[in-house]
């Protein structure tokens, strides 16, 4: 009887804990936190706060009635993938793909942060391997193509394009006007290699008091994403969630009110956030 009562209490304990786990995001992120241990993985950190604020002091600061309030240091998370691909057709490429958590971009070069452009929309509505063939083909044409055309370069049938086309364009992937097609994405940028031009160390901080931010993106989505943009030969052989350090600089004006801007410490450079960053 008592270890009935023990298998019992078990499976209420168990079916709360998934329950929670599903249904309770708040829960979901401390058990995460949790688990992660004592310390994380963040890029190194090169410029100051101070040295960003004295270097734009003059864009910040519009006259001495604004002053600087006490900077912030925030951790965004990545998801660094460990890849391989094909580079030609004699050569195999194996290198580092960084991926954001939170802005749904793959990270071109760690030295300027230049970023993809497209992805986020890919990843929001799920786009399988097909509608990736018909994503990459308009990209590699600037972004528009005839019908005729696409048809020819993917060597399909007209039932087939016509089904994938329509699936992308109730996706709101894809624009179709007359029998042209079009990426519904302003200044696409999705034709790169599956690598990132790393030029930054990796190092290891306490997660006590360090401000990280939490991730939008769950690291399977971006997977799964990047493994249906990149062709059947690409493969991932591990993923770590790293963190790139952002200063948040806040300049307090004259009526009380507050203006922040956010800026990488990798480079020093401004860093656009996310519309609902916090």
């Amino acid at each position: 009887m008592r270890r009935l009562l023990l298998i019992s209490v078990f499976c209420i304990l168990s079916s709360g804990t998934y329950l929670s786990w599903n249904r309770v995001p708040q829960i979901r992120s401390k058990i995460e936190e949790f688990l992660s241990g004592t310390t994380f993985q963040t890029l190194e950190v090169r410029y100051s706060a101070e040295s960003i604020m004295e270097a734009h002091r003059k864009e910040l600061l519009k006259d001495s009635d604004h002053v600087f309030v006490e900077p912030t240091l925030k951790f965004i998370p990545y998801l660094l993938m460990d890849v391989k691909y094909t580079r030609s057709q004699e050569k195999t490429g194996e290198g580092a793909i960084l991926w954001g958590l939170v802005d749904g971009e793959m990270v071109i070069n760690t030295s300027t942060w230049e970023k993809t452009h497209g992805f986020t929309d890919c990843i929001t509505s799920n786009a399988t391997r097909q509608e990736f063939k018909i994503i990459n083909a308009l990209a590699s044409r600037g972004g528009t193509w005839d019908r005729e055309g696409l048809s020819k370069f993917l060597n399909l049938e007209n039932h087939i394009l016509d089904t994938w086309v329509e699936s992308c364009r109730k996706k709101s992937l894809i624009v179709q006007t007359g029998n042209s097609y079009r990426l519904h994405l302003q200044n696409p940028k999705l034709q790169v290699i599956p690598e990132t031009k790393f030029d930054h160390w990796l190092v290891t901080k306490p997660s006590k008091h360090a401000q990280r931010v939490k991730r939008r993106y769950r690291p399977a989505q971006i997977e799964v994403t990047a493994r249906a943009a990149f062709g059947n030969d690409f493969a991932i052989r591990k993923t770590t969630e790293i963190f790139l350090p952002v200063y948040s600089i806040v300049v307090q004006n004259p009526d009380g009110s507050q203006m922040t801007s956010y800026w990488n410490a990798l480079n020093g450079k401004r860093f656009v956030p996310p519309y609902d960053f916090e």
